[in-house]
């Protein structure tokens, strides 16, 4: 890396750190299921109308046994709401399925482990490994796209190679928090078809033309 690249990703990290110190995931858990489950309900569908789906959802399935014998069309009546609901039910309960009969019950806390899992991929997995066991991961949602080509910190358009662009890049500790402090930026100002870059303080380091 440049010393101008490595400049510009200095000043946008503690920029970052500057406007979103307490950023962390938005979906509401309060366990390793629950975040797994949450995360693969929150594909093309919002953390807000997720949050509102688990709100009940957790009450009524407390356990990867629950899930996993859940009636298939109740369960699939109980997230409708969150899109793709069928191909979302079948992955939760082959996941929960797989969780009951490979690892004792429990989410696994490996990279290779979690990718077994049906609709795990390694967003999904990034996430439940930074936030629930402390081992750091890139997590590319949509917004990390997003700012991570805008700001310049990447070309690439696969999830996969923009992680692992970003992790050569961002030191390995603040991987799972810049992920979330991208996340927050790009909720709040940086917004796909609008973005404010008029009030944008990281506009000097963007590559971005609105």
């Amino acid at each position: 890396m440049d010393m101008k690249k490595s400049d510009r990703v200095k000043h946008i990290m503690e920029e970052l750190e500057r406007l979103y110190p307490e950023a962390a995931c938005s979906l509401v858990y309060k366990d390793p299921l629950q975040l797994l489950i949450a995360t693969q309900l929150s594909a093309q569908c919002t953390d807000a109308r997720v949050n509102i789906v688990t709100r009940d959802l957790f009450k009524k399935y407390r356990s990867a046994q629950d899930f996993a014998n859940a009636d298939i069309k109740e369960l699939e009546d109980d997230i409708r709401s969150t899109g793709f609901y069928r191909n979302k039910v079948r992955n939760i309960i082959e996941s929960c399925k797989k969780i009951l009969s490979d690892y004792d019950g429990k989410v696994p806390n490996t990279m290779d482990k979690l990718l077994t899992l049906p609709g795990v991929g390694r967003k999904t997995a990034n996430l439940v490994l930074g936030d629930i066991f402390g081992i750091p991961g890139i997590v590319v949602d949509t917004h990390v796209k997003r700012l991570s080509n805008r700001l310049g910190l990447t070309k690439e358009q696969d999830p996969v190679k923009i992680e692992f662009d970003l992790m050569k890049i961002i030191p390995k500790k603040m991987w799972s928090r810049f992920s979330h402090q991208l996340v927050s930026h790009g909720r709040a100002v940086c917004k796909a078809r609008k973005p404010e870059c008029e009030i944008c303080t990281l506009r000097p380091y963007c590559l971005f033309k609105n």
